[in-house]
């Protein structure tokens, strides 16, 4: 078969975070589907990669329910799957592109599970969010035994509240809607002082505080923030 697709990781959303490999691929794309936020909405991820992408790619917009219905996401990614998998039969180089890295809390995976492992299927990793923004705020991720935990927000209290006790370095993603009740647990646990709080890192309107203690705790959020704490490391 000659048709091959490709899922592609963007970057955390500076163009040229995006690596040699994946504008390379990008560049040759006869067809790249790119997520959407929202209906007819706009594809940060589109917005990324468009000045690599070559005049005669077809670019289709998808998008993908937030809701927490699974059986109406579930549709979504049986059909995005059965059309990435359909264009690759007619001898297509199909991309499929995500934030960040397709391996981390990615829509990527949902079709990963559906698609499987053909030999026409090439994965390429991306710059993560939280990678750019430890460069970015220039505090280590991890140093020597010290041990790293990535936790989504939406996971329960408890669960947060274990990955920061039992870890040295915990990337808290998706802190948007729920930083009051974050920053409360960081206060409670005595490491609010180790932490920072970066949003739409890479990005135009990027935002930096190194010292939580000063956020209000109702301070609007853009939807890409990102909390970092290292327990040895002062922000």
């Amino acid at each position: 078969m000659s048709g091959r697709l490709y899922a592609l990781g963007t970057g955390p959303g500076a163009s040229d975070l995006i690596t040699v490999r994946a504008a390379r691929i990008i560049a040759k794309l006869d067809v790249l589907y790119a997520p959407a936020g929202r209906k007819g909405g706009d594809s940060l991820a589109l917005s990324i990669v468009r000045e690599y992408l070559s005049e005669t790619t077809e670019i289709r917009t998808c998008h993908f329910p937030m809701s927490a219905d699974n059986d109406e996401k579930a549709v979504v990614w049986d059909e995005t799957a059965a059309a990435l998998t359909h264009e690759v039969e007619q001898g297509k180089q199909v991309g499929f592109i995500t934030l960040g890295d397709s391996m981390l809390f990615s829509t990527w995976v949902f079709l990963l599970a559906r698609i499987g492992n053909p030999e026409w299927l090439e994965i390429v990793p991306g710059v993560t969010s939280f990678a750019a923004i430890a460069s970015r705020a220039q505090l280590p991720l991890a140093m020597e035994q010290q041990s790293l935990a990535v936790m989504s927000c939406t996971a329960s209290h408890q669960a947060l509240s274990e990955a920061l006790r039992a870890h040295d370095c915990v990337v808290l993603m998706k802190v948007y809607g729920r930083f009051a009740q974050i920053k409360a647990l960081l206060q409670h646990l005595g490491i609010i002082q180790h932490s920072v709080l970066m949003a739409e890192a890479t990005l135009p309107g990027e935002q930096c505080w190194r010292n939580l203690e000063e956020v209000p705790d109702d301070q609007k959020l853009p939807y890409f923030s990102t909390i970092l704490v290292n327990k040895q490391w002062r922000g």
